[in-house]
């Protein structure tokens, strides 16, 4: 499954992780810049994209609405793009198993 990067985080994480996550992209990159949360959730939702952010309200969007898309929170992301991407690293497997969850909604991380 691919990604889409939240606003909150970096384009950067795009190229830095596409080794592990091809494919996936920013909404800046689909013309979704300071797009409603409801207009990001549908276009992941389309493509079928899972959203990775650094905010709650995808999480409330998740476990309120449930799946698809599912969401990956970077929980109290205030920091630099390099530990996202360390981040993303140290948990693909657990990314690639959550993703490939039919059940799960939310994967939560934290550094």
């Amino acid at each position: 499954m691919k990604l889409i990067f939240d606003e909150n985080l970096s384009r950067r994480l795009v190229a830095r992780i596409a080794d592990l996550f091809p494919d996936s992209t920013h909404v800046a990159m689909e013309g979704l810049l300071r797009a409603p949360d409801s207009a990001v959730w549908e276009f992941a939702k389309a493509r079928g994209l899972a959203i990775v952010t650094a905010d709650a309200d995808f999480y409330e969007l998740a476990t309120t609405v449930g799946p698809p898309p599912k969401v990956i929170w970077l929980r109290g992301c205030d920091y630099p793009t390099a530990v996202c991407e360390e981040l993303i690293r140290r948990q693909a497997i657990r990314i690639g198993q959550f993703l490939d969850d039919a059940g799960m909604a939310v994967l939560i991380l934290r550094p």
